[in-house]
C-alpha cells in the first residue's frame, strides 16, 4: 500500500493530475469561509448552536452537510452543489419520460454534451429560486428565535443574495467540471465529499467532549466501553458500504460464433454486471428530501395541522423511521425500474448474437434480467435502509449531536467510501498502464456503483 502511494509521485502525468485536483479541492474550501453580505454572522452561529442537536432535522441540515457547513455560516457557497445534484437527477428521470431527452442521451458525446449543457442551465435556475426563498426566510427573524440575522432587509439584499449564492453555485460547478477534465476522479463528487471530510474534526472533537470528563460541552455521555463499541461499529459499517457498493450479480453472456469471410467472429464469454445497489445513494436523497419536507414548510407556516404533521414525521420518532423506510424501499425500486431497461439489453444481446445461456434470446431474455435485477434489489434495498437509519438510531438512544452520528451511516457515509473507491480505481488504471503495481496486489478496485 505504501509503496503503491510512493509510486504515484513517479509518474509525472498522474502527480499533476492530483496536484490540480488537491488545489483546485482548496479554492472550495477557501470559499465556503467567505460570508455573504448583510449577514450578521455571530447572531447566525448563535443561533446554529442553539439548535445543533436537530440540525439534521431539516432540509436546511441536509443542504449544509452536502455544502460542508457553509449554509450554517451563510457563505458564498451556502447552496453548495445540492442545485446541480437535483437538476441532473430530475433530468435523468426526464430522459426515460421525453422522448426528445431519449434520443439525445441515445446520440453519444454529442448528445451527453447537451444534456450536461441543459444541467447547468436548470442548476441556474434553481439555484435562484432557492436562494431566493433563503433571503426570505434570513430576513424574519421569527425563524431565529427573535434574532436579527439581516441588518439591512429589503429587495436590496434580496437580490445581492440571489446573485451571490447562484454564483457560488455556478462556480463550483465549474470547479468540478475543471477537476473532471484536467484532474482525477468526478470532480463533483470529490467536491461533495471534500465538504463531507472537512466536518470530521468538528465531529471528532465533540465525541470527545462527551467522553471526557471536565471538557467543556462534556456531560460524560458517553462511557469507554460506547466508544469503543461506536469505533467498532463504525469499521463494521464501513466495510459493509464497501461491499455493498462493489457487490454485482453476474449474469453468463456467450457470443455465437460468426463466420465472415475467411475470419471468424465471437464466440467469447462474458457477463453483464448487475448492481445490487443501483441507485447508489440517490434513493436516500429522495427519501431524506420528502420526509424532511414537512419540518422545513412547518417553520415557514405556523399552522396547527402541520405543525403536529411535521412533529410525527420528526427524527426519532416511530412514524419517522417507518415512513423513510418505506421510501427508501420505494425508491431503490423506483430508481432501478427507469435506469434498468431490460428490454433494451436482451434486444441488443441478440443483435449482436449473444444469449443468456439457458434463455431464449429476446422476450424471455428481457423477462429474466428483470426477474434477477428485482430479487437481488431487495436486499440491496433492505441494507441500504439500514444504513440510512442508523444516524438517527445513534442520535437517538445515545444522544450524540446528529453531525457525529452522520458519519455511522447515512447519506455523507455512503458518498464518501464510494468516491474513494471511484477515486482509488482511476489512480490504479493511471499506474498499471505505465506498469507499476496498484493498490491491491490481487483483484481490482471497482468503481462506484451510482
Amino acid at each position: 500500500m505504501f509503496d503503491a502511494i510512493t509510486n504515484i509521485f513517479k509518474i509525472p502525468d498522474l502527480k499533476k493530475k492530483i496536484s490540480i485536483t488537491l488545489g483546485l479541492l482548496l479554492v472550495y474550501r477557501v470559499g465556503a469561509f467567505i460570508p455573504t453580505p448583510g449577514i450578521d454572522g455571530a447572531k447566525l452561529a448563535q443561533f446554529f448552536a442553539n439548535i445543533a442537536h436537530t440540525q439534521g432535522g431539516t432540509l436546511f441540515g441536509l443542504m449544509n452537510m452536502f455544502a460542508g457547513g457553509a449554509m450554517e455560516r451563510l457563505t458564498i457557497f451556502a447552496l453548495g452543489i445540492m442545485p446541480y445534484i437535483s437538476a441532473s437527477i430530475i433530468l435523468q428521470l426526464l430522459t426515460t419520460v421525453i422522448p426528445a431527452l431519449e434520443r439525445l442521451a441515445k446520440q453519444g458525446e454529442e448528445g451527453r454534451k447537451k444534456i450536461t449543457q441543459y444541467t447547468r442551465y436548470f442548476t441556474v435556475v434553481l439555484s435562484i429560486i432557492q436562494s431566493f426563498f433563503i433571503a426570505l426566510w434570513l430576513e424574519n427573524p421569527d425563524r431565529f428565535q427573535g434574532l436579527q440575522i439581516v441588518q439591512f432587509p429589503g429587495w436590496g439584499f434580496r437580490i445581492l443574495t440571489v446573485i451571490t449564492l447562484t454564483t457560488g453555485t455556478a462556480f463550483i460547478m465549474w470547479l468540478g467540471e475543471q477537476i473532471q477534465e484536467k484532474g482525477i476522479g468526478n470532480g463533483i463528487s470529490l467536491i461533495i465529499t471534500a465538504g463531507i471530510v472537512s466536518r470530521m474534526p468538528e465531529a471528532f472533537v465533540q465525541l470527545v467532549a462527551l467522553s471526557t470528563p471536565g471538557v467543556p460541552g462534556g456531560d460524560v455521555q458517553i462511557d469507554a466501553f460506547k466508544l469503543v463499541f461506536l469505533a467498532l461499529m463504525f469499521v463494521a459499517v464501513v466495510v459493509a458500504v464497501v461491499i455493498l457498493t462493489q457487490g454485482v450479480r453476474k449474469i453468463p453472456v456467450q457470443y455465437a460464433k460468426r463466420v465472415v469471410g475467411r475470419r471468424i467472429y465471437g464466440g467469447q464469454s462474458t457477463y453483464i454486471p448487475l448492481k445490487v445497489n443501483q441507485g447508489g445513494v440517490i434513493p436516500i436523497i429522495f427519501a431524506q428530501s420528502i420526509i424532511l419536507f414537512p419540518s422545513t414548510i412547518a417553520g415557514f407556516v405556523p399552522h396547527g395541522g402541520m405543525q403536529r404533521f411535521a412533529s410525527a414525521l420528526t427524527m426519532g420518532r416511530p412514524m419517522y423511521f417507518v415512513v423513510y423506510s418505506l421510501l427508501i424501499l420505494f425508491f431503490c425500486y423506483f430508481y432501478a425500474a427507469i435506469t434498468f431497461n431490460p428490454i433494451d439489453i436482451a434486444n441488443n444481446l441478440k443483435r449482436f448474437g449473444g444469449f443468456v445461456p439457458g434463455i431464449r434470446p429476446g422476450r424471455q431474455t428481457a423477462e429474466y434480467l428483470d426477474f434477477i435485477m428485482t430479487r437481488i434489489t431487495l436486499p440491496g434495498a433492505l441494507f441500504l435502509t439500514v444504513v440510512a437509519i442508523l444516524p438517527s438510531i445513534i442520535n437517538r438512544q445515545m444522544g450524540i449531536p446528529f453531525m457525529v452520528a452522520s458519519f455511522f451511516g447515512g447519506t455523507g457515509l455512503l458518498i464518501v467510501v464510494g468516491v474513494m473507491l471511484d477515486t482509488m480505481r482511476q489512480v490504479e488504471s493511471h499506474m498499471l498502464t505505465r506498469h507499476y503495481e496498484g493498490f491491491m496486489k490481487k483483484g481490482r478496485v471497482r468503481g462506484r456503483m451510482s
